[in-house]
């Protein structure tokens, strides 16, 4: 532990980063297989879900939680899947 308050002060703010940030990848990948589950059970409410997951995609993208890269690649997927 940290004994200078500036260094205690950083590992709570980093704290809370961690989670917020845990949480919103956790969000995108619960997403993205709420998607999955719906396309393999042909669900009437894919079209739904794609939006979804897209969405999450894009946050986290933009939160910078995951590349710019990743996020087109893991859109592309789902859209040739979704067109399937």
């Amino acid at each position: 532990m940290p004994i200078i308050k500036s260094a205690i002060e950083r590992v709570k703010t980093n704290e809370k980063a961690n989670a917020k940030n845990t949480a919103q990848l956790s969000k995108m990948r619960t997403a993205v297989k709420k998607f999955e589950n719906a396309k393999t059970a042909d669900a009437d409410n894919t079209e739904e879900m794609y939006r979804l997951a897209v969405s999450a995609i894009d946050k986290a993208q933009s939160k910078g939680l995951i590349k710019a890269n990743k996020a087109a690649r893991d859109k592309s997927r789902m859209a040739a899947r979704l067109a399937k």
